[in-house]
């Protein structure tokens, strides 16, 4: 069953659940075994959330979200590749999910390294070579300009790919397109839990 949400009551959702959490008080909604229960046939879910595979960017709880309520992709670096844009085809055609959420870190490792490699010519080995390759774009993106320092990268990395998701996935783009969907960036803090929003396409004020 589609999500009943517009793009903006997702948000608006997703921006509550940040709030308690910064705050301190979390409501950990949809984790009781009765709603797990109510799940096992369906799901909803009112947004995509994208975002860097790091072990401290859990995007259940720093949205204060529970089962059901956010469908998740993760890679290092949130690095665009067909299982991802597959993945995103998905929940757009089968579940009309009505907000995409490219979440992206401070300090972020894969954009670190990415950045180290512009700095000193040399790729990292191994499949390391392919995350820094496809962030690489971005690392220039920033450079082009005057941004060199990785949280302004992480920045300019999440806003690039928002418009890189919707550039290459037809099925988000027609969904952008209609209104029917919208996807923002978004850059979490570590330290303190805030998120600061980015470039942003489609129906969605911040």
């Amino acid at each position: 069953m589609p999500s009943s949400l517009s793009p903006q009551e997702a948000w608006g959702l997703l921006k509550a659940g940040n709030d308690r959490f910064v705050e301190g008080s979390v409501d950990h909604p949809h984790q009781d075994a009765g709603w797990r229960a109510a799940l096992a046939e369906s799901q909803s879910p009112h947004a995509v959330i994208f975002g860097c595979a790091d072990s401290r960017l859990a995007a259940e709880i720093i949205f204060d979200v529970g089962l059901g309520d956010v469908f998740v992709i993760r890679t290092a670096g949130q690095v665009i590749d067909d299982a991802v844009l597959g993945s995103l085809q998905f929940a757009i055609e089968e579940i009309d999910v009505p907000l995409i959420i490219i979440l992206g870190h401070d300090n972020c490792g894969a954009v670190t390294a990415a950045v180290e490699s512009m700095e000193t010519s040399v790729m990292p080995k191994g499949f390391m070579r392919s995350l820094v390759e496809r962030i690489m774009p971005s690392v220039m993106a920033a450079r082009s300009k005057g941004v060199t320092d990785v949280n302004g990268t992480v920045k300019e990395h999440t806003d690039q790919t928002v418009h890189r998701v919707v550039d290459t996935s037809y099925a988000v783009a027609q969904a952008v397109a209609d209104g029917k969907t919208a996807v923002m960036g978004i850059t979490y803090s570590l330290s303190d839990g805030t998120v600061q929003i980015g470039d942003i396409l489609g129906p969605v004020e911040a």
